[in-house]
């Protein structure tokens, strides 16, 4: 007997399979090449405007907001971080239930899993909608935006150094210890930065010095990349793991 295109041997096969390091490696490429072109077009083509400053000091170096806020860079800004936000949201809840699995009868990590589950939905909302709403268009609604991206990103990896040091201690498998040791350094490095960035931003509003501002622009970059690198330390924690797509199986009951 033939079998046509959906019949039960097709049904059980998966539609999609991936390695998740794969995956991983793919869904942080997508906002750090569009960072990266934003910035390099901004650089060739808006060099004046993306540089500008309410003191009228000389600048060098765009802000993110100021480098995704024009078009091009508007548009290509936004596909990349559209299509990073479908996979960043799975990877949330594949993150919680991992977390889940491992500390089943520790009540203070299942409740520490939970907030950290709510802080990675929360940072990237946040992402979204300094993303979709620019600094040009709504200020007000961007910096909210950034607030909450950075507030929440902070608290998630905090939560997550947390969690990753009480696995380290029952872990025998070096990638956790790396994965681990990983996310320790990237955190402190990002906190750095961020009081870096906004210690410039604040010098500069106060005191309107010259390059001032181009530092600021240049912690937030690390700031940026940093949060990559610290959503990448996923390559080691999840290194054998496959993203599949399949269809459910069928019930045979009758």
């Amino acid at each position: 007997m033939l079998q046509g295109p959906y019949g039960s041997l097709d049904r059980d096969r998966p539609l999609i399979r991936l390695p998740f390091t794969g995956f991983a490696v793919a869904t942080v490429l997508l906002p750090l090449t569009g960072l990266i072109a934003c910035l390099f077009i901004s650089l060739m083509y808006h060099y004046e405007d993306a540089t500008y400053t309410h003191c009228h000091v000389p600048n060098y170096l765009p802000s993110i907001s100021a480098a995704i806020s024009r078009m091009p860079e508007r548009y290509i800004w936004r596909c990349c971080i559209g299509l990073h936000s479908a996979p960043r949201y799975l990877v949330a809840v594949a993150y919680f239930n991992f977390y889940r699995s491992r500390f089943a009868k520790r009540w203070l990590e299942l409740l520490l899993s939970g907030l950290a589950l709510l802080c990675s939905l929360t940072e990237n909302t946040g992402l979204l909608l300094l993303t979709y709403v620019s600094s040009t268009e709504t200020y007000s609604l961007h910096k909210n935006g950034f607030i909450t991206f950075v507030a929440s990103s902070l608290l998630h990896m905090l939560i997550t150094c947390w969690l990753w040091q009480v696995i380290r201690r029952y872990c025998e498998n070096p990638e956790e210890v790396t994965s681990y040791q990983w996310k320790v350094r990237l955190f402190l490095f990002n906190v750095g930065c961020c009081l870096a960035a906004a210690y410039f931003f604040r010098r500069h509003n106060k005191f309107c010095e010259s390059g001032v501002y181009t530092l600021f622009a240049l912690f937030e970059y690390l700031v940026v990349f940093s949060n990559m690198a610290f959503h990448m330390t996923a390559f080691w924690d999840f290194g054998s793991k496959e993203v599949i797509v399949a269809t459910p199986p069928e019930d045979k009951r009758y």
